[in-house]
């Protein structure tokens, strides 16, 4: 098994490498593509990972990715090859997307801005020329 390589992305300037140690990786039979369950491997793959107590990521990396996953623990299931080699594959780069999302710094708070003066007299004009047509629509006196 190898170290999980995230690439570099926001919040992530160098990129993140999870050392192969900090991954779990269980198996087992896979109910998806396949025969009817005859001659089967154990194609299914459930990668597991700790973020409450993994040394690859900093204090604030970690801090982020908790309030993502309270638990600390974070689970992955392939079975959609019937590949078991695969279905690793699929698992790390799920889990290596999952990492840079959460990781991956909140947007900046939106700040507010005010109408033009030109768009608030091009509102007001179509108000008085709504307000005109309107009028027009009223009985007609001699």
């Amino acid at each position: 098994m190898r170290d999980l390589h995230v690439p570099a992305g926001p919040g992530l300037p160098d990129g993140l490498v999870v050392p192969a140690a900090e991954l779990v990786e269980r198996f087992s039979k896979s109910p998806g593509p396949g025969g009817q369950s005859v001659n089967t491997t154990d194609s299914r793959v459930e990668l597991d990972y700790d973020v409450a107590s993994s040394a690859a990521l900093s204090d604030a990396q970690r801090a982020r990715a908790l309030r993502r996953w309270p638990s600390g623990r974070v689970t992955i299931a392939a079975s959609e090859h019937r590949s078991q080699h695969r279905n690793r594959v699929a698992a790390r780069e799920r889990l290596a997307a999952l990492l840079r999302e959460a990781l991956a710094p909140p947007p900046p708070p939106r700040r507010p801005t005010r109408p033009t003066r030109g768009s608030k007299e091009r509102r007001l004009q179509a108000k008085k020329q709504r307000a005109r047509t309107k009028s027009l629509r009223g009985r007609v006196t001699d």
